[in-house]
């Protein structure tokens, strides 16, 4: 299998300049109404509504993240009731589009509590600032653990005693389920990666490792400071969780809140 895998939750579309599709998750049909053989070579147009299309091709490009990755909201791309939360970055010669069946909470409850967890975090010794970090990312993601990682410190909050994870490598931004197998692209190609993708899969060895740990999903976003990254907060819990990608886009500004808000 090579690198390029994709978690069943969302469908990756690897895009073209002019939006023709150049790869398709092999599971696009269960979100798209098309596989991914007829997808693939055909404008993304030909198979989405023109004012939504419109929409993400001008907006995304106007609200690109820190690391490049822009996010829109129950986007509804076909005539009929399905939304969609989408990502969008640009990769070298080539974009990269992400699609989650939108939630039914409401859009903005995550991104609306960051203010509300960073308020009071600011002062006082440097100890209970971390652990207070951690602690605030635990109740924005409602994961049974977070874990804070600055160099050789390691702050964790957990609802309860949890095993030690035991992963080799650095994980995705997102684990939905560790339990579901993985993905392809179409067409497949050897040693081709989506390093950047949000919805990229572990490895096959770090899913066995993270079910051997007893952890089922995953949320990780780095701490910046300077442009550098510092550090990352892990979050981790027991069961599988649906992939958010309002919830890691809260998180990864808690983060970036807390890297500036860090004393030196």
């Amino acid at each position: 299998m090579g690198e390029a895998i994709v978690q069943p939750a969302g469908f990756l579309l690897e895009l073209s300049p002019d939006w023709m599709i150049l790869r398709a998750s092999e599971n696009a049909h269960s979100f798209l109404s098309e596989y991914h053989q007829r997808l693939v070579g055909e404008p993304l147009s030909e198979f989405t509504l023109a004012q939504p299309l419109h929409d993400l091709r001008n907006s995304l490009a106007r609200q690109r993240g820190s690391n490049g990755v822009a996010r829109a909201y129950r986007v509804r791309l076909f005539d009929e009731p399905r939304y969609f939360d989408i990502a969008f970055q640009t990769r070298g010669d080539t974009i990269l589009l992400e699609g989650l069946p939108s939630l039914e909470d409401g859009v903005g409850d995550f991104l609306g509590s960051v203010s509300r967890l960073i308020d009071g975090l600011e002062g006082g010794e440097r100890k209970a600032m971390l652990e207070g970090a951690a602690r605030r990312m635990r109740a924005l993601t409602g994961f049974d653990r977070a874990v804070l990682v600055l160099g050789s410190e390691r702050i964790e909050s957990s609802r309860s005693k949890m095993p030690e994870r035991n992963v080799s490598s650095e994980l995705p931004p997102i684990v939905a389920d560790s339990s579901e197998a993985p993905v392809e692209l179409f067409p497949r190609k050897e040693q081709e990666s989506i390093d950047g993708a949000l919805l990229r899969s572990p490895t096959l060895k770090q899913l066995e490792e993270l079910k051997s740990s007893g952890i089922a999903s995953t949320v990780r976003v780095a701490v910046v400071r300077g442009g550098s990254e510092i550090g990352h907060f892990q979050c981790e819990n027991r069961t599988p969780r649906p992939p958010s990608f309002e919830l890691h886009a809260a998180a990864e500004l808690f983060a970036q809140i807390f890297g500036m808000l860090l004393p030196d």
